[in-house]
C-alpha cells in the first residue's frame, strides 16, 4: 500500500469511526479507549496554543485574536479619550491588555488541564467527527467555568502591566470613559472575554491541524 491509499485507509477508518458514534455503536471498550486520545488531542490543542499566544506580543500582532478596548471594538474609547488618543495613549493602553492576555494564558494550562479532565462523555460525534469538534465541546461546556478561573489571571496581569493605572489617567482627563460604564470591571470582562475567544480560536486550529495527518490523530486516539 503506497502513501495516498496509506492516509486513504486511515480516513475511512476515522470516518467510520464517527459513524459508529452518530449512530450510536461505538461499544464501552471502544469508548474507553478513545476518550483518553480525544482528551489527549485537546490537551495538546490547548499547551500548544498557550504556549504561542503566551508569547510576548503574541495576542497583538495578530489581528485575528488581538484584545481591544471595550465599546465598538476599542473605537467607542478611543473616541472618548481625546488628547489621549491623539497623544498615543490609547494604543499605550491597548498594547497593555494584550500584554495581560499574553501573561494570563502563560499561567492558564492548569486551568484548561483541569477543565479537560472533567469532560464528560456525551458528545462523541461532536468529538471524532467535526475538525475542531474537541474544542467546540470544551469551550460550550466548560467555557463558563473556565472564564471564571481565568478572569483573576487577567485581574493581575492587568495590574502587572500597569493597565487599570493607565485607565485611571485616561479617566481623569475625560470623565466620559466612566459615564459610558468603561471602568475597571468593565475592562477585566471585556479582556477575559477577548482572551479566552482569542485561546479557543488557536485551539480549534491547532487541533485542525493535528486532524490534517491522519497518522498523529489515529495515534493520539487509538
Amino acid at each position: 500500500m503506497d502513501r495516498d491509499e496509506d492516509m486513504i485507509a486511515r480516513r475511512m477508518l476515522l470516518a467510520g469511526a464517527a459513524g459508529m458514534a452518530m449512530a450510536g455503536l461505538i461499544p464501552v471498550a471502544f469508548a474507553k479507549t478513545v476518550k483518553p486520545g480525544v482528551k489527549g488531542l485537546i490537551a495538546n490543542a490547548s499547551d500548544t496554543a498557550l504556549d504561542r499566544l503566551a508569547q510576548p506580543g503574541a495576542f497583538y500582532a495578530d489581528t485575528a485574536v488581538r484584545i481591544l478596548l471595550p465599546g465598538a471594538g476599542g473605537k467607542l474609547a478611543s473616541k472618548l479619550m481625546g488628547a489621549g488618543d491623539r497623544l498615543g495613549l490609547t494604543t499605550k493602553l491597548t498594547r497593555s491588555l494584550n500584554d495581560a492576555g499574553g501573561k494570563a494564558a502563560g499561567e492558564a494550562k492548569p486551568i484548561f488541564r483541569a477543565a479537560i479532565d472533567n469532560l464528560g462523555w456525551g458528545d462523541v460525534p461532536s468529538l471524532v467527527s467535526k475538525n475542531d469538534g474537541a474544542t467546540r465541546y470544551l469551550q460550550s461546556s466548560a467555557g463558563g467555568v473556565l472564564g471564571e478561573k481565568v478572569r483573576p489571571l487577567i485581574v493581575g496581569a492587568l495590574e502587572s502591566v500597569g493597565a487599570y493605572r493607565q485607565l485611571d489617567q485616561l479617566s481623569g482627563n475625560s470623565q466620559l470613559l466612566s459615564l459610558a460604564g468603561i471602568s475597571h470591571d468593565s475592562l477585566t470582562g471585556s479582556v477575559t472575554d477577548q482572551a479566552l475567544k482569542g485561546i479557543f480560536l488557536y485551539m480549534g486550529n491547532e487541533e485542525m491541524a493535528l486532524r490534517r495527518d491522519p497518522g498523529k490523530l489515529l495515534k493520539r486516539i487509538f
